[in-house]
């Protein structure tokens, strides 16, 4: 989606879209991370993470808690060991231009406020299409190594990754602790190969190598991984006890030397030409490399540089992917599907002949609307162009077919699941189903919510077990989860059900009646309202209860939108939600089921935690964004106006109108200098 498609929507439509954009990435994360089972191809994902990102520049205050850009990966569920790393394992931004690749420049500079004539190393290297990986070495040992997981939680993966020859049992000279990050990969011969024999013993044929390697690694038995030929490749670090240089290219050089491999082309650049020269010459030899890559990395090369710079909720500011252009395949549209999400919302799926795209078989490809579908002017049985940038996600580029005579597609007027009437709200393209909780997918997609991982996260109370209660009338609202012990007696006479999975489960749902409140409130499935989201409310309103009372109150959607990362769309959303009659009685009765925990902020604690400040006026030795993330570290909340609930104003040169009714307020005002020192100290 180009900016000038961006330009052509309203506030509303923006919103909707995001919103769309929002759950759609999420799934096929969940696909590609947690699952290894990618539908579609990068060229789709790409181009959706793209649209994503256009509108969330144009609509800044339509960003959602929920947005791709603050989110990565996917929360792991398989039987491994879940870990909690050290230090986030974060995403990089992406860039498919070499004008966004002056822009990351540009943006890198306006931050760290560099004069025009300091240089600014950037180091460049391939980006390696595997599974990211950590390794934590203590004394020399190795004694994890963990999957990225969501950035947060991985998984444990030491037996397996004990396995693979490029990794080090024991190294020497190292600091005490060490934790080296890269990419576990399959070269392509030994991809093919593995293909070879997998098919001549009736076993899984792996898509491409990336998922070779993703399902090698992430097995329960460390032998089925020996026997499978991975490498690994260094291309940075996360937790060490004590630098490894001042310079990303000499600490690379450094995790080399402690024998771990580190790719040939990573080279120092010192301008965007260089490093522009370096993608071509990368983009060049990529046929030839052992191994998949689908762009080039490039990190800012002065350490203390990248720490100034942080990361945003998702990525470092640091560093940015240069992603190579898209392959494209020719494919025949053979049926479009219906599919009815959690929000009533009637998302069509376009079934393709499936065809090999960059070594990956695509045989699906999300078609968004009904829009599109007019957009594309798609019919059964049309010819399509898809491409795909990477080895994840397909995309329609164009009907080669349109103008051929052939009956048109009708998008459905009612639900394919309840029969209630599909309809499109003024000012949304998309088409929703009526029904509510009368409409079963709904109502299972409602209720899966409220229990996965991202919500409540119930043990044991998968989609089967929801879809069998619905079905015998034990399951209208959330609440009645937790009502389920009445139904003891009959479940056990239930076939697949013991006494123990029995008790298991209900044991796993009482575990939950006091549960976080961020993630109770995301379980709600209150619209635009994601986990992040949820957070921000909470910080500021504490509880669920006092953020009802908040949107059913006289100027309630004004104190909502006030909140950082809400904004004018979310606060409408709440204000909805909670002025409609159902869901509070739905709310009501959950509440007389469960007692959410207090809200306790994950945020740095010190004496500035939950307080708000205002930056006002030129700041000369750091730019904005810089101070709003160093009072963000401090647990503060940085605002962009002046009130009674202000607890501090930072006054640069040229402060106004903030810095007078500071004053008039009698609120504590600070200078530049003075804020570094409240940084320093805290």
């Amino acid at each position: 989606m180009a900016d000038d498609a961006a330009s052509d929507l309203t506030e509303a439509e923006a919103a909707n879209r995001l919103m769309r954009l929002a759950k759609e990435i999420a799934r096929h994360d969940k696909l590609y991370h947690d699952r290894d089972e990618p539908e579609i191809s990068d060229a789709e994902y790409d181009a959706l993470v793209r649209e994503n990102r256009e509108l969330e520049e144009r609509f800044p205050k339509l960003v959602r808690a929920d947005s791709p850009s603050k989110r990565l990966g996917a929360a792991p569920t398989s039987a491994l060991a879940k870990v909690t790393h050290s230090r986030p394992m974060l995403s990089i931004d992406n860039a498919f231009s070499e004008d966004e690749v002056r822009e990351f420049v540009g943006r890198v500079r306006r931050f760290l406020a560099l004069p025009a004539d300091e240089p600014m190393a950037v180091t460049a290297e391939p980006k390696i299409d595997g599974l990211s990986c950590s390794l934590r070495y203590e004394q020399g040992e190795l004694v994890l190594a963990a999957t990225r997981g969501d950035g947060t939680v991985g998984e444990d993966v030491t037996p397996n990754a004990r396995t693979i020859a490029d990794i080090p049992q024991h190294i020497s000279g190292a600091p005490d602790v060490l934790e080296v990050r890269g990419e576990v990969y399959m070269s392509k011969a030994d991809f093919e190969a593995l293909n070879e024999r997998q098919e001549s013993a009736g076993g899984k044929i792996f898509a491409n190598p990336r998922n070779a390697a993703a399902g090698s690694l992430r097995q329960k038995d460390a032998g089925v991984t020996a026997a499978r030929p991975l490498r690994f490749m260094a291309h940075g670090w996360g937790e060490v006890s004590e630098p490894l240089g001042s310079m990303q290219l000499l600490a690379m050089k450094k995790i080399e030397s402690f024998g771990f491999p580190v790719s040939d082309l990573l080279k120092r650049c010192h301008n965007v030409e260089e490093m522009l020269d370096q993608y071509r010459a990368i983009e060049r030899a990529r046929a030839d490399l052992p191994f998949d890559i689908d762009g080039v990395v490039y990190k800012v090369g002065r350490i203390d540089w990248q720490e100034r710079l942080g990361q945003v909720a998702r990525a470092p500011r640091w560093a940015l992917a240069h992603k190579f252009p898209a392959e494209k395949a020719q494919t025949t549209l053979e049926a479009i599907d219906i599919q009815v999400g959690r929000t009533g919302k009637l998302t069509p799926v376009g079934r393709l002949k499936p065809v090999g795209v960059g070594g990956v078989i695509v045989a699906n490809v999300t078609l968004h609307n009904r829009d599109e579908i007019e957009r594309l002017g798609l019919r059964i049985g049309d010819r399509l162009l898809i491409q795909r940038a990477g080895d994840v996600i397909p995309q329609v580029v164009e009907n080669l077919t349109r103008d051929e005579k052939r009956p048109p597609y009708v998008f459905p007027h009612l639900c394919p699941e309840c029969g209630s009437e599909a309809v499109a709200e003024e000012g949304e393209v998309d088409v929703r189903c009526t029904g509510g909780l009368i409409c079963p997918a709904q109502r299972f997609e409602r209720l899966r919510h409220f229990v996965s991982r991202g919500a409540l996260d119930i043990e044991g109370l998968g989609e089967k077990s929801i879809a069998e209660f619905i079905e015998l009338g034990w399951l209208h609202s959330p609440a009645d989860i937790f009502r389920l012990h009445e139904h003891r007696g009959d479940l056990l006479g239930r076939e697949g059900w013991k006494e123990k999975s029995v008790d298991n489960l209900l044991a796993a749902i009482d575990a939950k009646r006091e549960p976080d409140p961020a993630r109770f409130l995301f379980g709600l499935g209150i619209r635009h309202v994601g986990i992040v989201t949820a957070r921000d409310l909470l910080k500021c309103f504490g509880t669920v209860e006092e953020l009802r009372r908040v949107a059913m109150s006289e100027g309630g959607e004004s104190e909502l939108s006030s909140v950082q990362g809400v904004g004018p769309v979310v606060a409408e959303a709440l204000v909805d939600f909670f002025h409609e009659p159902h869901n509070g009685q739905v709310l009501d009765d959950l509440l007389s089921e469960v007692s959410p925990k207090p809200f306790v902020s994950d945020a740095r604690q010190t004496e500035w935690s939950g307080k708000t400040i205002v930056f006002t006026g030129s700041l000369e030795t750091m730019s904005r964004d810089e101070a709003k993330a160093q009072a963000e570290r401090l647990g503060a909340r940085a605002a962009g106006s002046v009130s009674a609930k202000t607890d501090l104003v930072v006054a640069g040169p040229g402060a106004g109108s903030k810095l007078k009714k500071a004053e008039e307020l009698g609120i504590r005002v600070a200078t530049e200098e003075e804020w570094a020192r409240i940084v320093a100290e805290a």
